[in-house]
Formats: C-alpha cells, sequence, structure tokens
C-alpha cells in the first residue's frame, strides 16, 4: 500500500492475524464491536481492505476504531487509514477531512507528512477533472509545497516535486490551450495574454517553447515586428533545438526578419533577463 507503512512483513502479520481472528471477527454492522479491542476492530480493517478487498467495510472498522477508543495509539493509526482508504475510494472531499483531522491532532508524528501527502493528493487526484476551472490544481501546488517545504526529508518529498512539476505544467497547458483558441479566431490580442502568462510565469514547464512561438504568429498578425523578431530571438537561445524554434525563424524569414531583440517592450525585459542575465 503506497506510502503507509504496510510492506511484506505487516502483510504476513496481517494474513496470520486473520487465521485466530476470522472465527470471532465480526461482520459489518452485525455484531457489537465493543465487545472487542481496538487491536482487533482495527486488524479486521486491514483484513478487509488488504486481503478482502473491500474498502468500505474497511472504513466502518477504521472509523469504529476511533471511536471506541479514542486517544489510543490504535485509534491514531485508525485516523490515517480513514484518510488512506477514503482517497482509495475517491472519496477525496472526505480524504481532505480526515487528513486534516489527522494533521491537527497528531501534528509531529511520524504520518504526519503522509497525511499531507494525502491531502495533496486528494486534490492533484481530481485535477483531470476539472476542465477549465484551476481552482483544485492551485489548491494542490499549495498542499503540495506543503509537502515539500516542512516534509523535505520524508519520503513524500520527491514524489510531491514529482506532481507539483505536474501540475505546474497543467495550468501553463491550460493557458496555452485558450490562447491557440484566441489565436484561431484572430484575436491576436486576447492571445497575447494568455501566452505572456506562460512565459512569464511558467518559464520553467513544457510550454514555453510553443508559446514564443504563438507570440511570433500574433505579433506578425499584428504587424509589431519588433515583438515578434524579440520573442524569435528568446526561442532561439532557449530552445534552438526545438522544432517550435524552426517554424519561428521560417515565419520571421518569410517577412525578411531575423530572430533578434528589437525594441523595449515587455519581451525585451524577458530577453535581458533569460539571455542577459540583467535582473534589474
Amino acid at each position: 500500500m503506497a506510502g503507509v507503512k504496510s510492506g511484506a512483513a505487516r502483510k504476513v502479520g496481517v494474513a496470520l492475524f486473520v487465521l485466530s481472528l476470522a472465527a470471532c471477527a465480526p461482520a459489518p454492522k452485525q455484531l457489537p464491536l465493543e465487545n472487542y479491542t481496538a487491536e482487533e476492530i482495527f486488524k479486521r480493517g486491514e483484513l478487509e481492505l488488504e486481503v478482502n478487498n473491500k474498502p468500505k467495510d474497511a472504513l466502518i472498522y477504521f472509523q469504529e476504531t476511533e471511536r471506541l477508543y479514542p486517544y489510543t495509539e490504535w485509534a491514531k493509526r485508525a485516523l490515517i487509514m480513514q484518510a488512506f482508504t477514503l482517497h482509495k475510494t475517491k472519496n477525496y472531499e472526505e480524504a481532505r477531512v480526515a487528513s486534516q483531522r489527522y494533521l491537527d491532532f497528531y501534528p509531529g508524528t511520524e504520518d504526519a507528512a503522509y497525511a499531507q501527502f494525502l491531502m495533496a493528493l486528494s486534490y492533484y487526484d481530481q485535477i483531470d477533472e476539472v476542465g477549465r476551472d484551476q481552482g483544485l490544481t492551485f489548491q494542490a501546488l499549495q498542499a503540495l509545497r506543503v509537502v515539500i517545504e516542512q516534509y523535505p526529508d520524508s519520503e513524500y518529498a520527491q514524489s510531491a516535486i514529482l506532481k507539483f512539476d505536474l501540475a505546474f505544467d497543467h495550468l501553463a497547458a491550460k493557458e496555452m490551450e485558450i490562447g491557440r483558441y484566441y489565436l484561431k479566431k484572430r484575436h491576436y490580442a486576447a492571445a497575447i495574454n494568455r501566452f505572456r502568462v506562460v512565459v512569464q510565469d511558467f518559464q520553467t514547464t513544457t510550454q514555453t517553447a510553443e508559446a514564443l512561438l504563438r507570440l511570433v504568429e500574433c505579433y506578425l498578425g499584428l504587424g509589431l515586428t519588433a515583438e515578434a523578431q524579440t520573442a524569435g530571438a528568446i526561442l532561439g537561445y532557449n530552445y534552438q533545438s526545438s522544432p517550435f524554434y524552426q517554424d519561428a525563424f521560417n515565419l520571421l524569414k518569410d517577412r525578411g526578419l531575423s530572430p533578434e531583440a528589437q525594441g523595449t517592450s515587455w519581451l525585451s525585459t524577458i530577453y535581458r533577463q533569460m539571455v542577459k542575465g540583467e535582473w534589474l
């Protein structure tokens, strides 16, 4: 089970426990769980989750462990397992609630990093479902940043960095999608605003090279050759091996132009920063 301290030894332990528990373990909502110890209830939850693949049944046991035996070690373990199980069943909002409760009750424990990681995942795993509404993407970035900054030595930090970069790229891709729509309609000013956001705010993403090409197209469409040449110059300096640069070079060449910094536009500032290293 990703992220939770399970492993082969733990699974063997669960399997062995089944032998002693199966005869007396209650089925969900059929026998009073008050007659069983916190460990027995929790272990039955693990059994339903890991062996029987019944996360909804498992969730009942984890919830009852916490309810019947609050302020115990088993309650703490049951709460993080609730967050995991809720996320596994794609109940993302409830998974966030359980993760936050864990962080509120047990902020300094070993699984606090995992609770924060689950919080981030509950946003991240919904990114593809939100269409052009990027609210969840921003929330995913914020939650992932907490993992990276507050738990840099945890086993989840590297995965959080990777997902942060992918979510960041996702935001840039959405800007590109809208910009391409405006460009296709020849609404050059509106398109430029979108591509500018990518170049200025998402320079480290995979979308930047194409954004610079589209800026060349937009500025040529408006007859603003200095801006088009400057966008081409930035593209050539940073992405000369990219097919986007070759396309931009050809567009400029057809107009008797070359990719070189011209004028004093916002692109000239980007050129000085990215090419010459002049940030002041």
